[in-house]
């Protein structure tokens, strides 16, 4: 089992919590005090500038990336080039970075879904919990690719559920 920042899982049938049937995620840190990452596929029902600090904001579709700090928003990106700071995570994808410069793209490129994902709260894991989960079979671990981050949230756990899935969406 070798976790890493870039890892994508994707919840099995046996899974019982119900913040992650059919969810795919993304680990964006993996180290010795635990894991973090982001639910990929579940969409939350409002929009950025439904946000009231956001409501001059562009309307943009956010996630709801987990079931921690639903306070914060959060986001990953493959835009370097536009958004400074950001935090490699895996192949041309960040996490995070100047949260201004995310909006001022998402506010001027009516195509910024393509390249950027907001997400309210996030998922975390303390030190061998996650490790646990796969054990026990909750978990399966896929193959990525640059793009997966990015693609449709739409039927993507039944596309990556199949065991002859193709990534490159």
């Amino acid at each position: 089992m070798n976790i890493t920042p870039g890892t994508v899982l994707i919840s099995t049938p046996l899974m019982d919590d119900s913040n992650f049937i059919k969810a795919v995620l993304l680990i964006t840190e993996y180290n010795e005090k635990g894991a973090m990452g982001f639910v990929l596929n579940n969409p939350f029902p409002r929009t950025l500038n439904e946000l009231v600090e956001f409501r001059d904001a562009a309307p943009f579709k956010l996630f709801e990336g987990g079931p921690v700090d639903q306070q914060h928003l959060f986001f990953i990106h493959c835009r370097p080039d536009l958004i400074e700071a950001g935090v490699p995570v895996a192949a041309s994808v960040y996490s995070g970075g100047n949260f201004k410069q995310a909006v001022a793209h998402i506010n001027g490129d009516t195509s910024a879904d393509r390249d950027l994902k907001l997400f309210i709260g996030y998922c975390g894991w303390d030190t061998g919990e996650l490790e646990t989960e796969l054990e026990e079979g909750f978990w399966r671990i896929i193959p990525g690719s640059a793009n997966l981050p990015f693609v449709s949230a739409t039927g993507l756990w039944e596309a990556l559920h199949t065991e002859n899935a193709q990534l490159e969406l």
